[in-house]
């Protein structure tokens, strides 16, 4: 799958190179399928994401700041990248190796909590105004 990337998501310098260096990487981690459950998660994560990305992009927000479970570090997200990634791991239940971004700024990054408080807040002064 490889070859197959979604929008977003960098070109694979070695999509059709049979001597491909990440391929044994492939072999030793196979993706799997995520199962009902995990996809409809997935699937809401995206459809949140639409929302999060139409109400902070116009006020500068970038995309997504996520602590790393693996190296307890910020990794920063622009909003396709992100949406490539979730795209990806339901297509077959993994995420590809992507660069991160170069030279953050992280003023223009939030977290899924403050996408969800933000977007809370946002419809009640909406509904309010009505």
């Amino acid at each position: 799958m490889r070859d197959h990337l979604p929008p977003g998501m960098p070109p694979d310098p070695f999509a059709d190179d049979p001597s491909d260096p990440a391929a044994a990487l492939d072999a030793l981690e196979p993706a799997v399928p995520l199962d009902e459950q995990e996809r409809r998660a997935v699937q809401d994560d995206l459809e949140d994401l639409e929302v999060y990305e139409s109400l902070l992009a116009p006020r500068g927000i970038r995309g997504l700041v996520v602590v790393c479970e693996d190296c307890h570090e910020d990794h920063f997200h622009d909003w396709d990248m992100l949406r490539a990634s979730l795209s990806q791991l339901l297509a077959d239940g993994s995420v590809r190796p992507h660069e991160p971004a170069v030279d953050p700024r992280p003023e223009d990054y939030v977290t899924w909590e403050y996408c969800r408080g933000f977007t809370d807040a946002y419809l009640i002064y909406r509904n309010e105004r009505r």
